[in-house]
């Protein structure tokens, strides 16, 4: 891994686990809520592992995961969109990519992602477009989320969802979103204990 990268991970890492510990006083949102270092691992494993190029992130934060899933997309010349709404966030964020050198294969989009979503789902250049995405937003939105990208993920793509087991607060709404999940014949999906707990899903024929 380049030194630029790794100094900016672990910068993020150190933020997040401060926060996580309360040592430091955050506002509830400009918290991280990053995904977990094993978390950052596994995903760049996948990606590598599928030769993915074009990934799709709903929930930038200040771009922890965003910088583990490009380190190893931009070695395929790869792009990554992603989405956030907090502007504070975003600044943050493309300071973080600009650090590890990697702002030219990441593009946010900012606002609410139901909405991005609904109007990429309407381009025709993004029908089975995506090798993978990272879904690591609100809960509330989950199903109507998964329901506007599921189109624009290719066959054999994958879709990686935080938060299953953890926080608890939510654990039984994921239960349910896993369910869903288990209902459509389009796509085989299991619960991963690693991290916060990641439903990962595969779209199949």
């Amino acid at each position: 891994m380049k030194e630029s990268i790794q100094i900016v991970l672990n910068e993020l890492e150190t933020q997040s686990n401060l926060e996580k510990s309360r040592k430091v006083d955050v506002t509830a949102e400009d918290r991280m809520l990053a995904i977990t270092k094993e978390t950052g691992e596994m995903l760049n494993m996948i990606l590598r592992l599928n030769n993915v190029k074009n990934m799709l992130e709903i929930g930038t934060s200040t771009g922890y995961s965003t910088i583990w899933c490009a380190e190893a997309i931009s070695e395929n010349l790869g792009e990554i969109i992603t989405i956030e709404q907090n502007p504070n966030k975003i600044k943050r964020a493309k300071e973080n990519f600009e650090k590890a050198k990697l702002s030219d294969g990441i593009s946010i989009k900012e606002g609410l992602a139901i909405e991005i979503l609904s109007e990429l789902n309407t381009q025709k250049k993004y029908q089975g477009f995506f090798d993978f995405v990272l879904i690591d937003a609100d809960k509330e939105n989950i199903v109507q989320y998964f329901d506007l990208i599921f189109p624009m993920v290719s066959i054999n793509g994958i879709i990686v969802t935080d938060n299953m087991l953890y926080p608890e607060k939510y654990r039984e709404d994921m239960k349910k979103f896993s369910n869903y999940l288990k209902t459509n014949p389009r796509l085989r999906t299991v619960t991963s204990p690693i991290g916060n707990g990641e439903e990962i899903t595969i779209k199949i024929k």
